[in-house]
């Protein structure tokens, strides 16, 4: 039996969120699996991913082979690296503290990273918010500025109106 890490969809239509699965490759994509690994959600910016790094590297170990995407998301959270650094610690190249060190280092660069990525997305949406705001004061502002246009007519109307009424009035 070949294993794969791959993704099983859930979610309602056009809002879709995946289970990161160990399932054997002959099963159906939403159908039997063996293990849960992870949840993949995409609809979010960032997209979330929830994984268990361990048991990913897990299967891994044992040959699972990841999709194209699980290989992405794997990568993302650095389970691809842990294993590799594993395989390292295996053949005598590096001792056990060494990759968890390195791997820890990697983990809060990347964490450093996707906080940058929200600030700056929170940034922009402060600042689209605040820009749509001014707009709407800047066309508020022009369309009182044509209300009192049009009042000022109006009672420039009625006054002419009245002069007229007046002068009709004295003539008789």
């Amino acid at each position: 039996m070949s294993v794969k890490l791959r993704l099983q969809r859930h979610g309602r239509k056009g809002k879709p969120f995946y289970w990161i699965v160990a399932a054997d490759s002959r099963a159906k994509r939403d159908g039997k699996y063996l293990e849960k690994v992870g949840v993949y959600s995409p609809t979010e910016n960032p997209a979330y991913v929830e994984l268990d790094v361990d048991q990913a590297v897990k299967w891994l170990q044992n040959g699972a082979q990841p999709t194209d995407t699980v290989r992405r998301i794997l990568s993302y959270k650095g389970a691809l690296l842990k294993n590799h650094l594993a395989g390292g610690v295996r053949k005598g190249a590096l001792t056990e503290e060494q990759a968890e060190e390195k791997f820890n280092a990697w983990l809060e660069e990347k964490e450093a990273k996707v906080a940058a990525k929200k600030q700056s997305i929170s940034e922009a949406e402060a600042a689209a918010k605040a820009k749509a705001i001014e707009e709407e004061r800047k066309l508020a502002a022009e369309k009182q500025a044509e209300l009192d246009a049009e009042l000022k007519a109006a009672e420039e109307a009625e006054a002419a109106a009245k002069a007229e009424a007046e002068a009709a009035n004295e003539e008789e």
